[in-house]
């Protein structure tokens, strides 16, 4: 396969990188051999096939990572693909603390990588979970009870951002968290926002 041309803003990621330079430079180079076309996606280095999200390069405090944006669809014979959360559907990540870590790992990254254009290649899709599908705390479900005006202009809001509330609201381990959190955000689904919005 072919190499690539390197994208200038990743260019300028590397050169900016505090943390984690020489492991992205060996990552780079890594998604590079197999022949991915390089671009900047979500302020990280993005690797594609014909357009379609392969592998995304970034770094976080005690790590950096490959992240496949369709891992969960991938074999893992290594046991080395990690679900960053409960709540991640999709994409898988392979982490490494040091340069080394890479080198010693860089043909079966190599592997893992062939495997996900071969998974990408197929047209294989994810099967997300539906909005239904995620519980519904009790204390946002007492609001949405109380208020048909909350429900509706909750149920006219997106899948995405109906799970963001879902998941947010959710995540408190208190009950009284989960209300507060529940109160603050009732204005802006009445109007009909998401929480980021």
């Amino acid at each position: 396969m072919t190499r690539s041309e390197l994208h200038p803003k990743v260019d300028a990621f590397m050169i900016r990188a505090k943390k984690w330079s020489a492991e992205y430079m060996k990552l780079r180079d890594i998604a590079l051999d197999c022949g991915l076309t390089e671009d900047f996606k979500w302020m990280h280095p993005c690797y594609t096939l014909d357009g379609k999200n392969v592998v995304l390069i970034h770094g976080f405090k005690d790590y950096c990572a490959y992240l496949f944006h369709k891992g969960s669809l991938m074999k893992d014979p290594e046991g080395i693909l990690i679900q960053q959360t409960e709540n991640v559907q999709a994409a898988r990540q392979i982490r490494f603390t040091n340069v080394d870590e890479i080198i010693e790992m860089e043909s079966i990254l190599k592997d893992y990588i062939m495997q996900a254009i071969e998974v990408e290649k197929s047209g294989l899709e994810v099967e997300f979970k539906k909005t239904t599908e995620y519980s519904i705390p009790e204390e946002f479900q007492v609001k949405l009870d109380e208020m048909p005006a909350l429900k509706e202009a909750f149920e006219s809001l997106t899948p995405g951002r109906q799970r963001a509330y879902i998941l947010h609201f959710s995540q408190a381990k208190q009950a009284k968290t989960r209300q507060a959190r529940v109160e603050k955000y009732i204005q802006q689904i009445l109007e009909g926002k998401g929480m980021n919005d």
